[in-house]
């Protein structure tokens, strides 16, 4: 009986981490440390005003020990763990109970996951449990604060001088913000780090790599896209 428990909780270690890979594997190849001045900018912006302190304080610590140390989006942590890094402020709580800190944790965790700011990806273990943490462009109490101010941001384009902002990294953001992070085929919703572009005319037929010839794509429909005319995924 032990013998078989220990197949079945091996079993869906291997499921989990099979779930997991993909995502983890895109974030780290395109992970930029020249990009967190912007991503933590993001962050105190727009994700900061809409969470109470406390909730703020849980998601800063699960962003410390998984974006920002390795470029994973995955953590795994127990509610002693993060109370204990968090530190004096969610300590003694509560004079009486010595575990109101982890109390605290597990409450704010919750809340944490209604507002889709983290999800719970795997059972929780010896270790804690796994999560995934979401960025500003994914969680949908930011994106209505993004979009206006990228709006008002939008960068002038002049339509007789042609503008790289396919190759240049601080362009290509600009084309994904305004895309709302959005892949143009399939709706998908993306990230800086998994969002790719797509020329509306193809480079072998005169398109160039201004603002106005590029469209947020997401890796699967960039590659399966090949000769078909982008006019074809883009709604008149």
């Amino acid at each position: 009986m032990k013998e078989d428990i220990k197949k079945i909780r091996e079993l869906l270690d291997n499921i989990e981490n099979s779930n997991t890979q993909t995502d983890s594997e895109s974030v780290k190849e395109t992970f930029d440390l020249f990009e967190l001045p912007q991503l933590i900018k993001d962050i105190v912006d727009f994700l900061q005003p809409v969470i109470s302190p406390y909730e703020m304080d849980v998601y800063w610590f699960l962003f410390r020990h998984s974006i920002l140390e390795n470029g994973n989006v995955f953590i795994r942590a127990s509610n002693a763990k993060i109370a204990k890094g968090i530190g004096s402020k969610f300590k003694n709580l509560d004079s009486q109970n010595p575990r109101s800190g982890e109390k605290t944790v597990a409450e704010n965790l919750r809340s944490l996951e209604i507002l889709n700011v983290i999800k719970k990806v795997g059972d929780t273990n010896r270790e804690g449990t796994l999560y995934k943490i979401f960025l500003p462009e994914e969680i949908e109490i930011c994106k209505e604060k993004m979009k206006f101010f990228i709006k008002e941001n939008l960068p002038f384009v002049d339509p007789k001088k042609e503008q790289d902002y396919y190759n240049i990294k601080e362009n290509r953001l600009k084309i994904f913000e305004r895309d709302k992070y959005l892949c143009y085929k399939c709706n998908k919703q993306l990230t800086r780090f998994n969002a790719t572009l797509d020329h509306i005319q193809p480079v072998s037929e005169g398109g160039d790599n201004s603002f106005d010839n590029l469209v947020t794509c997401c890796f699967h429909d960039n590659a399966s896209r090949r000769a078909t005319p982008i006019s074809d995924f883009i709604p008149e």
